[in-house]
Protein backbone atom coordinates (compact mmCIF):
# COMPACT_ATOMS: atom_id res chain seq x y z
CA UNK A 1 0.00 0.00 0.00
CA UNK A 2 2.34 2.48 0.87
CA UNK A 3 4.75 2.22 -2.70
CA UNK A 4 1.70 2.05 -4.59
CA UNK A 5 0.32 5.33 -2.74
CA UNK A 6 3.88 7.08 -3.10
CA UNK A 7 4.24 6.10 -6.68
CA UNK A 8 0.88 7.88 -7.83
CA UNK A 9 1.54 10.78 -5.81
CA UNK A 10 1.98 12.84 -9.20
CA UNK A 11 -1.35 11.66 -10.85
CA UNK A 12 -3.47 12.59 -7.27
CA UNK A 13 -1.80 16.30 -7.46
CA UNK A 14 -2.91 16.67 -10.79
CA UNK A 15 -6.34 15.75 -9.78
CA UNK A 16 -6.75 18.28 -7.27
CA UNK A 17 -5.95 20.61 -10.03
CA UNK A 18 -9.05 19.20 -12.55
CA UNK A 19 -10.31 21.69 -15.20
CA UNK A 20 -13.63 20.85 -16.98
CA UNK A 21 -13.17 19.42 -20.42
CA UNK A 22 -15.16 17.93 -22.88
CA UNK A 23 -13.68 16.17 -26.43
CA UNK A 24 -14.66 18.23 -29.07
CA UNK A 25 -13.87 18.11 -32.83
CA UNK A 26 -12.24 21.04 -33.32
CA UNK A 27 -8.58 20.47 -33.57
CA UNK A 28 -7.58 23.54 -32.69
CA UNK A 29 -8.56 22.73 -29.13
CA UNK A 30 -5.47 21.91 -26.97
CA UNK A 31 -5.29 20.89 -23.07
CA UNK A 32 -3.27 23.57 -21.17
CA UNK A 33 0.49 21.98 -20.44
CA UNK A 34 0.49 19.48 -17.60
CA UNK A 35 -3.70 19.17 -17.05
CA UNK A 36 -5.69 15.98 -16.97
CA UNK A 37 -8.41 15.72 -19.49
CA UNK A 38 -11.42 14.63 -17.13
CA UNK A 39 -11.53 11.26 -19.26
CA UNK A 40 -8.56 10.20 -18.17
CA UNK A 41 -9.18 10.82 -14.20
CA UNK A 42 -12.71 8.86 -14.44
CA UNK A 43 -11.01 5.57 -15.84
CA UNK A 44 -10.42 3.20 -13.41
CA UNK A 45 -6.42 4.32 -13.03
CA UNK A 46 -7.33 7.70 -12.73
CA UNK A 47 -10.17 7.31 -9.86
CA UNK A 48 -7.45 5.56 -8.00
CA UNK A 49 -4.97 8.22 -8.10
CA UNK A 50 -7.74 10.45 -7.00
CA UNK A 51 -8.40 8.07 -4.39
CA UNK A 52 -4.73 7.74 -3.30
CA UNK A 53 -4.70 11.76 -3.60
CA UNK A 54 -7.23 11.50 -0.44
CA UNK A 55 -5.52 9.14 1.25
CA UNK A 56 -2.40 11.53 1.02
CA UNK A 57 -4.05 14.01 2.57
CA UNK A 58 -4.44 12.45 6.07
CA UNK A 59 -0.56 13.25 6.54
CA UNK A 60 -1.47 17.17 5.75
CA UNK A 61 1.43 16.39 3.19
CA UNK A 62 3.34 19.00 4.21
CA UNK A 63 1.50 21.11 5.99
CA UNK A 64 1.96 20.88 9.82
CA UNK A 65 -0.95 20.18 11.98
CA UNK A 66 -3.30 18.15 10.21
CA UNK A 67 -1.57 14.80 10.62
CA UNK A 68 -3.75 13.09 13.20
CA UNK A 69 -0.97 11.93 15.19
CA UNK A 70 -2.49 15.29 17.13
CA UNK A 71 0.26 15.56 19.10
CA UNK A 72 -0.87 19.32 20.01
CA UNK A 73 -4.21 19.08 19.61
CA UNK A 74 -4.74 15.79 21.86
CA UNK A 75 -1.35 15.09 23.67
CA UNK A 76 -0.39 18.89 24.43
CA UNK A 77 -3.68 19.83 25.48
CA UNK A 78 -4.43 16.73 27.56
CA UNK A 79 -1.56 17.35 29.73
CA UNK A 80 0.77 13.95 28.08
CA UNK A 81 3.18 16.72 27.09
CA UNK A 82 5.05 19.99 27.19
CA UNK A 83 5.64 21.68 23.82
CA UNK A 84 8.88 21.53 25.00
CA UNK A 85 12.07 22.02 23.23
CA UNK A 86 12.86 26.67 23.61
CA UNK A 87 9.94 29.52 24.22
CA UNK A 88 10.70 31.24 20.81
CA UNK A 89 10.83 27.76 19.06
CA UNK A 90 7.58 27.64 17.33
CA UNK A 91 6.24 30.17 19.35
CA UNK A 92 2.54 29.62 17.73
CA UNK A 93 2.26 26.61 19.45
CA UNK A 94 3.04 28.41 23.09
CA UNK A 95 -0.66 29.79 23.41
CA UNK A 96 -2.57 26.19 22.50
CA UNK A 97 -0.19 24.59 25.63
CA UNK A 98 -1.07 27.65 27.70
CA UNK A 99 -4.72 27.76 26.74
CA UNK A 100 -4.72 31.29 25.52
CA UNK A 101 -5.56 30.27 21.99
CA UNK A 102 -6.18 33.31 19.03
CA UNK A 103 -8.70 33.00 16.35
CA UNK A 104 -5.80 34.79 14.51
CA UNK A 105 -3.09 31.58 14.85
CA UNK A 106 -1.87 30.36 12.37
CA UNK A 107 -1.35 26.52 13.13
CA UNK A 108 -4.98 26.84 13.97
CA UNK A 109 -6.25 27.74 10.55
CA UNK A 110 -3.45 24.84 9.06
CA UNK A 111 -5.50 22.48 10.94
CA UNK A 112 -8.86 24.23 9.30
CA UNK A 113 -7.85 24.62 5.49
CA UNK A 114 -5.57 21.23 5.92
CA UNK A 115 -8.91 18.87 7.21
CA UNK A 116 -11.17 20.70 4.32
CA UNK A 117 -8.13 19.84 1.52
CA UNK A 118 -9.07 16.33 3.02
CA UNK A 119 -12.91 16.62 2.43
CA UNK A 120 -12.35 18.20 -1.10
CA UNK A 121 -10.07 15.45 -2.21
CA UNK A 122 -12.78 12.79 -1.29
CA UNK A 123 -15.45 14.72 -2.65
CA UNK A 124 -13.50 15.32 -6.02
CA UNK A 125 -13.34 11.31 -6.10
CA UNK A 126 -16.99 10.75 -5.55
CA UNK A 127 -17.41 13.55 -8.21
CA UNK A 128 -15.55 11.79 -10.88
CA UNK A 129 -17.35 8.76 -10.12
CA UNK A 130 -20.10 9.43 -11.47
CA UNK A 131 -18.59 9.79 -15.07
CA UNK A 132 -16.49 6.50 -14.74
CA UNK A 133 -15.20 5.00 -17.41
CA UNK A 134 -16.36 1.50 -18.95
CA UNK A 135 -13.30 0.44 -17.33
CA UNK A 136 -14.55 0.68 -13.77
CA UNK A 137 -16.52 -1.50 -12.80
CA UNK A 138 -19.45 -1.65 -10.20
CA UNK A 139 -17.65 -3.78 -7.50
CA UNK A 140 -15.00 -1.22 -7.99
CA UNK A 141 -17.59 1.38 -8.08
CA UNK A 142 -18.70 0.53 -4.96
CA UNK A 143 -15.93 -0.09 -3.05
CA UNK A 144 -14.17 3.45 -4.42
CA UNK A 145 -17.43 5.17 -3.22
CA UNK A 146 -17.20 3.26 0.28
CA UNK A 147 -13.22 4.22 0.80
CA UNK A 148 -13.60 8.11 -0.07
CA UNK A 149 -17.17 8.64 2.20
CA UNK A 150 -14.53 6.81 5.08
CA UNK A 151 -11.72 9.09 4.11
CA UNK A 152 -14.47 12.64 4.28
CA UNK A 153 -15.46 10.58 7.60
CA UNK A 154 -12.57 10.93 8.89
CA UNK A 155 -11.28 14.26 7.84
CA UNK A 156 -14.78 15.87 9.48
CA UNK A 157 -14.39 13.83 12.23
CA UNK A 158 -11.25 15.68 12.90
CA UNK A 159 -13.16 19.24 12.08
CA UNK A 160 -15.99 18.10 14.62
CA UNK A 161 -13.48 17.35 17.49
CA UNK A 162 -11.85 20.60 17.20
CA UNK A 163 -14.32 23.39 15.62
CA UNK A 164 -17.74 21.68 16.30
CA UNK A 165 -19.80 22.36 13.25
CA UNK A 166 -18.19 23.66 10.09
CA UNK A 167 -19.98 23.70 7.15
CA UNK A 168 -20.72 20.82 5.30
CA UNK A 169 -19.46 20.30 2.07
CA UNK A 170 -20.50 17.13 -0.15
CA UNK A 171 -19.69 16.16 -3.77
CA UNK A 172 -23.33 17.93 -4.97
CA UNK A 173 -22.14 21.00 -4.08
CA UNK A 174 -20.42 22.89 -6.83
CA UNK A 175 -17.12 24.58 -5.90
CA UNK A 176 -17.41 27.44 -8.26
CA UNK A 177 -20.66 29.23 -6.82
CA UNK A 178 -22.65 28.54 -3.82
CA UNK A 179 -19.80 27.32 -1.42
CA UNK A 180 -18.88 30.56 0.11
CA UNK A 181 -22.91 30.38 1.24
CA UNK A 182 -23.22 27.11 3.07
CA UNK A 183 -23.22 28.05 7.36
CA UNK A 184 -21.43 26.13 10.07
CA UNK A 185 -25.44 25.17 12.04
CA UNK A 186 -25.78 21.75 10.58
CA UNK A 187 -24.81 19.30 13.10
CA UNK A 188 -21.86 17.28 11.70
CA UNK A 189 -22.02 13.74 13.77
CA UNK A 190 -25.36 12.59 11.56
CA UNK A 191 -23.34 13.35 8.35
CA UNK A 192 -20.31 11.62 9.65
CA UNK A 193 -22.03 8.69 10.99
CA UNK A 194 -23.55 8.41 7.77
CA UNK A 195 -20.21 8.15 5.68
CA UNK A 196 -19.04 5.47 8.30
CA UNK A 197 -21.94 3.42 8.07
CA UNK A 198 -22.11 3.50 4.22
CA UNK A 199 -18.25 2.41 4.44
CA UNK A 200 -18.83 -0.35 6.63
CA UNK A 201 -21.53 -1.71 4.36
CA UNK A 202 -19.92 -1.48 1.40
CA UNK A 203 -15.91 -1.96 2.00
CA UNK A 204 -14.55 -5.20 2.10
CA UNK A 205 -13.17 -7.15 4.88
CA UNK A 206 -9.85 -7.52 2.98
CA UNK A 207 -8.07 -5.29 0.82
CA UNK A 208 -5.33 -5.57 -2.11
CA UNK A 209 -3.18 -3.17 0.09
CA UNK A 210 -2.77 -3.13 3.58
CA UNK A 211 -2.71 0.81 4.49
CA UNK A 212 -6.13 0.84 2.71
CA UNK A 213 -9.91 1.44 4.91
CA UNK A 214 -11.73 -2.16 5.20
CA UNK A 215 -14.99 -3.31 6.11
CA UNK A 216 -13.43 -3.24 10.10
CA UNK A 217 -11.75 -0.23 10.12
CA UNK A 218 -14.82 1.58 9.43
CA UNK A 219 -17.10 -0.20 11.54
CA UNK A 220 -14.48 0.66 14.62
CA UNK A 221 -14.41 4.45 13.40
CA UNK A 222 -17.94 4.31 13.64
CA UNK A 223 -18.35 3.20 16.99
CA UNK A 224 -15.62 5.04 17.98
CA UNK A 225 -18.00 8.11 16.43
CA UNK A 226 -20.89 6.46 18.80
CA UNK A 227 -19.07 7.18 21.52
CA UNK A 228 -18.56 10.61 21.58
CA UNK A 229 -22.31 10.77 21.28
CA UNK A 230 -23.02 8.80 24.04
CA UNK A 231 -24.50 6.24 21.76
CA UNK A 232 -23.60 3.67 24.31
CA UNK A 233 -25.45 0.62 23.06
CA UNK A 234 -25.21 0.73 19.43
CA UNK A 235 -21.42 1.32 19.67
CA UNK A 236 -21.60 -1.93 22.27
CA UNK A 237 -23.19 -3.57 19.34
CA UNK A 238 -20.49 -2.59 16.80
CA UNK A 239 -17.31 -3.36 19.44
CA UNK A 240 -19.12 -7.11 19.98
CA UNK A 241 -18.95 -7.71 16.43
CA UNK A 242 -15.41 -6.27 16.00
CA UNK A 243 -13.64 -8.47 18.54
CA UNK A 244 -15.72 -11.69 17.78
CA UNK A 245 -15.00 -11.09 13.82
CA UNK A 246 -13.10 -7.95 13.20
CA UNK A 247 -9.64 -8.55 10.86
CA UNK A 248 -6.94 -5.97 9.33
CA UNK A 249 -7.13 -4.91 5.77
CA UNK A 250 -4.52 -7.29 4.76
CA UNK A 251 -6.51 -10.56 6.79
CA UNK A 252 -5.02 -10.51 10.15
CA UNK A 253 -7.82 -11.72 12.69
CA UNK A 254 -7.16 -8.52 15.31
CA UNK A 255 -5.58 -9.17 18.29
CA UNK A 256 -3.19 -7.63 20.78
CA UNK A 257 0.52 -7.79 19.20
CA UNK A 258 2.21 -10.01 22.48
CA UNK A 259 4.78 -7.41 22.98
CA UNK A 260 4.22 -4.06 24.13
CA UNK A 261 6.96 -2.46 22.74
CA UNK A 262 6.62 -4.30 19.27
CA UNK A 263 4.09 -1.81 18.49
CA UNK A 264 6.35 1.11 17.53
CA UNK A 265 8.59 -0.75 15.80
CA UNK A 266 8.46 -0.14 11.74
CA UNK A 267 9.23 -4.02 11.02
CA UNK A 268 5.53 -4.11 12.65
CA UNK A 269 3.78 -2.22 10.42
CA UNK A 270 0.05 -3.31 9.32
CA UNK A 271 0.48 -6.36 12.31
CA UNK A 272 -2.66 -7.87 14.10
CA UNK A 273 -3.07 -4.78 16.31
CA UNK A 274 -3.61 -1.80 13.26
CA UNK A 275 -7.31 -1.11 12.75
CA UNK A 276 -6.84 1.78 11.05
CA UNK A 277 -2.87 3.94 10.60
CA UNK A 278 -1.46 6.51 8.49
CA UNK A 279 1.00 4.65 6.24
CA UNK A 280 4.66 5.66 6.60
CA UNK A 281 7.79 5.18 3.56
CA UNK A 282 10.97 6.17 3.89
CA UNK A 283 13.64 6.83 1.10
CA UNK A 284 11.41 7.10 -1.48
CA UNK A 285 12.54 10.26 -3.01
CA UNK A 286 10.52 12.79 -0.27
CA UNK A 287 10.44 13.16 3.10
CA UNK A 288 6.64 13.70 3.06
CA UNK A 289 6.36 9.92 2.29
CA UNK A 290 7.88 9.23 5.47
CA UNK A 291 6.01 9.66 9.03
CA UNK A 292 6.89 13.93 8.52
CA UNK A 293 4.69 14.76 11.80
CA UNK A 294 6.95 13.97 14.27
CA UNK A 295 10.11 15.33 12.83
CA UNK A 296 10.70 17.84 15.43
CA UNK A 297 9.52 15.04 18.40
CA UNK A 298 13.03 14.27 19.04
CA UNK A 299 15.98 13.93 21.73
CA UNK A 300 18.42 17.13 21.31
CA UNK A 301 21.72 17.21 20.01
CA UNK A 302 22.19 13.12 20.41
CA UNK A 303 24.75 13.53 18.26
CA UNK A 304 25.68 10.22 16.40
CA UNK A 305 24.62 8.08 19.71
CA UNK A 306 20.69 8.77 19.74
CA UNK A 307 17.87 9.23 17.69
CA UNK A 308 16.92 12.61 15.45
CA UNK A 309 19.25 15.04 16.97
CA UNK A 310 16.64 17.80 16.66
CA UNK A 311 14.41 19.52 18.05
CA UNK A 312 13.68 18.51 21.32
CA UNK A 313 9.79 19.37 21.18
CA UNK A 314 7.33 17.28 22.60
CA UNK A 315 8.51 16.62 25.95
CA UNK A 316 6.32 14.53 28.18
CA UNK A 317 5.12 16.04 31.40
CA UNK A 318 5.94 15.22 34.95
CA UNK A 319 2.21 14.35 35.36
CA UNK A 320 1.95 11.90 33.09
CA UNK A 321 5.53 10.45 34.34
CA UNK A 322 4.46 10.21 37.82
CA UNK A 323 0.85 8.69 36.60
CA UNK A 324 3.03 5.03 35.92
CA UNK A 325 3.41 4.28 39.25
CA UNK A 326 2.15 1.20 40.64
CA UNK A 327 1.50 -0.35 44.15
CA UNK A 328 0.98 -3.82 44.32
CA UNK A 329 0.83 -3.93 40.28
CA UNK A 330 -1.92 -1.52 40.24
CA UNK A 331 -2.16 2.19 39.61
CA UNK A 332 -3.02 4.39 41.99
CA UNK A 333 -7.05 5.44 40.80
CA UNK A 334 -6.80 8.26 43.57
CA UNK A 335 -4.70 10.94 42.28
CA UNK A 336 -1.81 9.97 44.85
CA UNK A 337 0.85 9.39 42.26
CA UNK A 338 1.60 13.24 42.35
CA UNK A 339 2.03 13.38 45.75
CA UNK A 340 5.98 13.54 46.98
CA UNK A 341 6.30 10.49 48.15
CA UNK A 342 4.88 8.28 44.89
CA UNK A 343 6.37 10.80 42.26
CA UNK A 344 8.67 9.20 39.83
CA UNK A 345 12.25 10.12 40.97
CA UNK A 346 14.07 12.95 37.67
CA UNK A 347 17.01 14.29 37.36
CA UNK A 348 15.56 17.69 36.88
CA UNK A 349 18.24 20.58 37.15
CA UNK A 350 21.16 17.71 36.92
CA UNK A 351 23.87 17.68 34.56
CA UNK A 352 24.66 14.55 32.81
CA UNK A 353 27.83 14.90 34.26
CA UNK A 354 26.59 14.56 37.99
CA UNK A 355 25.73 11.04 39.06
CA UNK A 356 21.79 10.05 39.46
CA UNK A 357 20.55 7.04 40.66
CA UNK A 358 16.94 6.48 38.74
CA UNK A 359 13.38 5.36 40.49
CA UNK A 360 13.87 2.44 42.07
CA UNK A 361 10.11 2.07 42.91
CA UNK A 362 7.34 -0.41 41.00
CA UNK A 363 6.29 1.29 38.11
CA UNK A 364 4.27 0.13 34.74
CA UNK A 365 6.14 -1.24 31.95
CA UNK A 366 4.67 1.10 29.61
CA UNK A 367 6.49 3.63 31.28
CA UNK A 368 9.49 2.93 29.87
CA UNK A 369 8.14 1.97 26.21
CA UNK A 370 6.47 5.84 26.44
CA UNK A 371 8.89 8.43 28.11
CA UNK A 372 12.73 8.62 27.61
CA UNK A 373 14.42 8.87 30.88
CA UNK A 374 17.99 9.20 32.42
CA UNK A 375 19.57 5.89 33.06
CA UNK A 376 17.17 3.78 31.16
CA UNK A 377 18.10 2.55 27.44
CA UNK A 378 16.57 4.79 25.18
CA UNK A 379 15.71 1.94 22.48
CA UNK A 380 18.80 0.32 21.39
CA UNK A 381 20.75 3.37 21.35
CA UNK A 382 22.38 3.82 25.07
CA UNK A 383 20.79 4.76 28.24
CA UNK A 384 19.27 8.07 27.96
CA UNK A 385 21.61 10.13 29.10
CA UNK A 386 19.40 13.45 30.70
CA UNK A 387 20.48 16.90 30.31
CA UNK A 388 22.55 16.51 27.44
CA UNK A 389 19.80 15.36 25.29
CA UNK A 390 17.15 18.03 26.53
CA UNK A 391 16.98 21.44 25.08
CA UNK A 392 15.94 23.41 27.77
CA UNK A 393 15.00 21.62 31.45
CA UNK A 394 13.63 24.54 32.32
CA UNK A 395 11.03 24.81 29.83
CA UNK A 396 10.11 21.55 28.98
CA UNK A 397 11.18 19.29 31.97
CA UNK A 398 13.68 16.44 31.57
CA UNK A 399 12.00 13.78 29.22
CA UNK A 400 11.89 12.86 25.79
CA UNK A 401 9.04 10.96 23.69
CA UNK A 402 9.88 7.42 23.46
CA UNK A 403 7.06 6.04 20.92
CA UNK A 404 7.18 6.44 17.42
CA UNK A 405 11.15 6.63 17.68
CA UNK A 406 13.38 4.82 14.87
CA UNK A 407 15.22 2.19 16.39
CA UNK A 408 19.41 2.58 15.56
CA UNK A 409 19.00 -0.65 13.62
CA UNK A 410 16.96 0.92 11.30
CA UNK A 411 18.90 3.65 10.42
CA UNK A 412 19.03 4.35 6.16
CA UNK A 413 16.06 1.43 5.93
CA UNK A 414 13.01 2.27 7.95
CA UNK A 415 14.76 6.20 8.62
CA UNK A 416 15.23 9.11 6.09
CA UNK A 417 18.62 10.80 5.82
CA UNK A 418 17.51 12.77 2.61
CA UNK A 419 16.73 15.82 4.38
CA UNK A 420 17.70 18.31 7.23
CA UNK A 421 17.28 16.16 10.29
CA UNK A 422 16.95 12.55 10.54
CA UNK A 423 13.74 12.33 12.20
CA UNK A 424 11.66 11.16 9.46
CA UNK A 425 10.92 7.09 9.60
CA UNK A 426 8.86 4.44 7.69
CA UNK A 427 6.86 3.80 11.22
CA UNK A 428 2.95 4.06 10.83
CA UNK A 429 0.97 6.05 12.81
CA UNK A 430 -2.02 3.96 14.25
CA UNK A 431 -4.88 5.94 14.10
CA UNK A 432 -7.21 3.01 15.89
CA UNK A 433 -5.45 0.29 17.47
CA UNK A 434 -6.67 -2.90 18.48
CA UNK A 435 -6.30 -1.89 22.18
CA UNK A 436 -7.96 1.52 21.65
CA UNK A 437 -11.13 -0.82 20.61
CA UNK A 438 -10.67 -2.77 23.62
CA UNK A 439 -10.84 0.00 26.23
CA UNK A 440 -13.90 1.61 24.42
CA UNK A 441 -15.85 -1.45 24.31
CA UNK A 442 -14.87 -1.74 28.32
CA UNK A 443 -16.57 2.17 28.37
CA UNK A 444 -19.60 0.43 26.59
CA UNK A 445 -19.66 -2.19 28.65
CA UNK A 446 -19.80 -0.22 32.01
CA UNK A 447 -22.64 1.96 30.48
CA UNK A 448 -25.07 -0.99 28.97
CA UNK A 449 -23.46 -4.42 29.41
CA UNK A 450 -21.21 -5.53 31.75
CA UNK A 451 -18.96 -4.89 34.50
CA UNK A 452 -17.69 -8.29 34.31
CA UNK A 453 -16.76 -7.74 30.50
CA UNK A 454 -15.46 -4.53 30.66
CA UNK A 455 -12.79 -5.94 33.67
CA UNK A 456 -11.97 -8.84 30.94
CA UNK A 457 -11.26 -6.32 28.28
CA UNK A 458 -8.97 -3.88 30.73
CA UNK A 459 -7.48 -7.09 32.01
CA UNK A 460 -6.84 -8.63 28.58
CA UNK A 461 -4.74 -5.19 27.79
CA UNK A 462 -3.08 -5.35 31.25
CA UNK A 463 -1.75 -8.65 30.56
CA UNK A 464 -0.44 -7.65 27.68
CA UNK A 465 1.88 -4.67 29.01
CA UNK A 466 2.98 -7.84 31.78
CA UNK A 467 4.62 -9.74 29.58
CA UNK A 468 8.07 -9.90 30.81
CA UNK A 469 9.41 -10.52 27.45
CA UNK A 470 8.75 -6.86 26.33
CA UNK A 471 10.29 -5.15 29.70
CA UNK A 472 12.72 -2.36 28.55
CA UNK A 473 15.71 -4.45 29.85
CA UNK A 474 19.86 -3.04 30.44
CA UNK A 475 22.82 -4.36 32.64
CA UNK A 476 21.80 -8.10 32.62
CA UNK A 477 17.49 -7.49 33.86
CA UNK A 478 14.89 -5.23 33.74
CA UNK A 479 15.35 -1.43 33.61
CA UNK A 480 13.43 -0.89 36.48
CA UNK A 481 11.03 -2.41 39.05
CA UNK A 482 8.50 -3.05 36.56
CA UNK A 483 5.30 -4.48 38.38
CA UNK A 484 1.90 -4.75 36.92
CA UNK A 485 -0.92 -7.04 37.47
CA UNK A 486 -4.55 -7.23 36.16
CA UNK A 487 -7.48 -5.96 38.21
CA UNK A 488 -8.94 -9.43 40.44
CA UNK A 489 -11.74 -9.67 41.95
CA UNK A 490 -15.46 -8.52 40.47
CA UNK A 491 -16.08 -5.31 39.43
CA UNK A 492 -19.44 -4.43 40.84
CA UNK A 493 -19.33 -0.42 41.66
CA UNK A 494 -19.92 1.07 38.50
CA UNK A 495 -18.19 4.31 39.25
CA UNK A 496 -14.82 2.88 40.55
CA UNK A 497 -15.16 0.67 37.08
CA UNK A 498 -15.27 3.95 35.00
CA UNK A 499 -11.89 5.28 36.92
CA UNK A 500 -10.19 1.59 36.12
CA UNK A 501 -11.21 1.95 32.54
CA UNK A 502 -10.44 5.71 31.63
CA UNK A 503 -6.68 6.19 33.51
CA UNK A 504 -6.33 2.54 31.60
CA UNK A 505 -6.59 4.37 28.54
CA UNK A 506 -4.17 7.14 29.73
CA UNK A 507 -1.00 4.43 30.38
CA UNK A 508 -1.92 2.30 27.25
CA UNK A 509 -2.62 5.33 24.57
CA UNK A 510 -0.26 8.22 26.00
CA UNK A 511 1.69 10.17 24.14
CA UNK A 512 -0.43 9.06 21.11
CA UNK A 513 -2.97 12.15 20.30
CA UNK A 514 -6.20 10.95 22.35
CA UNK A 515 -5.75 12.21 26.22
CA UNK A 516 -7.43 15.61 25.50
CA UNK A 517 -9.93 14.72 23.37
CA UNK A 518 -10.99 11.93 25.96
CA UNK A 519 -11.25 14.31 28.50
CA UNK A 520 -13.78 16.34 26.85
CA UNK A 521 -16.13 13.79 25.96
CA UNK A 522 -15.96 12.18 29.75
CA UNK A 523 -16.59 15.78 30.66
CA UNK A 524 -13.60 16.16 33.00
CA UNK A 525 -11.55 17.96 30.98
CA UNK A 526 -12.06 21.68 33.23
CA UNK A 527 -11.26 19.89 36.43
CA UNK A 528 -8.28 17.28 35.26
CA UNK A 529 -6.54 20.03 33.12
CA UNK A 530 -6.34 22.70 35.55
CA UNK A 531 -5.37 20.13 37.98
CA UNK A 532 -2.29 19.39 35.66
CA UNK A 533 -1.45 22.74 35.14
CA UNK A 534 -1.54 23.39 38.90
CA UNK A 535 1.04 20.52 39.47
CA UNK A 536 3.40 21.30 36.40
CA UNK A 537 3.29 24.63 37.06
CA UNK A 538 5.59 23.49 40.65
CA UNK A 539 7.94 22.75 37.89
CA UNK A 540 7.70 24.78 34.87
CA UNK A 541 6.59 28.18 36.17
CA UNK A 542 7.56 30.12 33.30
CA UNK A 543 5.98 27.96 30.74
CA UNK A 544 2.33 26.91 31.37
CA UNK A 545 0.04 28.50 34.29
CA UNK A 546 -1.01 27.33 37.40
CA UNK A 547 -4.63 27.44 35.98
CA UNK A 548 -6.49 29.23 33.04
CA UNK A 549 -8.21 26.33 31.27
CA UNK A 550 -12.29 27.07 30.52
CA UNK A 551 -15.21 25.00 29.19
CA UNK A 552 -14.64 26.95 25.83
CA UNK A 553 -11.50 25.32 25.62
CA UNK A 554 -12.64 22.74 24.98
CA UNK A 555 -13.56 23.74 20.74
CA UNK A 556 -10.75 25.35 19.27
CA UNK A 557 -11.74 28.95 17.52
CA UNK A 558 -13.01 28.99 13.99
CA UNK A 559 -9.96 30.93 11.85
CA UNK A 560 -10.61 34.44 11.53
CA UNK A 561 -8.99 34.49 7.98
CA UNK A 562 -12.10 31.72 7.02
CA UNK A 563 -14.37 34.08 8.88
CA UNK A 564 -13.29 36.96 6.40
CA UNK A 565 -13.59 34.66 3.34
CA UNK A 566 -17.46 34.29 3.80
CA UNK A 567 -18.14 37.07 6.51
CA UNK A 568 -19.64 36.53 10.01
CA UNK A 569 -23.17 36.02 8.83
CA UNK A 570 -22.35 32.91 7.36
CA UNK A 571 -19.93 31.12 9.67
CA UNK A 572 -20.44 32.00 13.51
CA UNK A 573 -17.62 32.29 15.61
CA UNK A 574 -17.60 29.02 18.64
CA UNK A 575 -18.67 31.05 22.11
CA UNK A 576 -16.07 32.85 23.77
CA UNK A 577 -13.81 33.91 21.27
Amino acid sequence: MRKYIFNKLTLAAACLTLIGYSCKEDFLTVLPTGAIAKTQLTTKKGLEGALIAAYGQMSGYGTRMVNPQNWVWGSIRGGDANKGTDPGDFSDINPIQTFQYLSTQGVINDNYRGLYEGVARANNVLGLLKDAQADVSADDKTRISAEAKFLRAHFYFQLKRNFNNTPYVDETVDVGSGIEKIKNDVDLWPKIEADFKAAYDNLPATQGQAGRANKWAAASYLAKTYMYQKKFAEAKSLFDAIIANGVTANGKKYALVANFGDLFKATNDNSSESVFALQAAANTGSVNNANADGDLNWPYNTGPNGPGNCCGFFQPSFELGNSYRTKDGLPLLDGSYNDAANALKTDMGIQSSTAFTPDAGELDPRLDHTIGRRGIMFLDWQKHPGFDWIRNQANGGPYSPKKYSYYKSDKGSLQDNSSWTPGYTALNYYIIRFSDVLLMAAEAEIEVGSLTKAQEYVNMVRNRASNPSSFVTQDGGPAAKYVIKPYSGTWTDKAAARTAVRFERKLELAMEGHRFYDLVRWGEDVTAINAYLKYENKFLPNTLPSSGYQAKHALLPLPQAQIDLVGADILKQNPGY
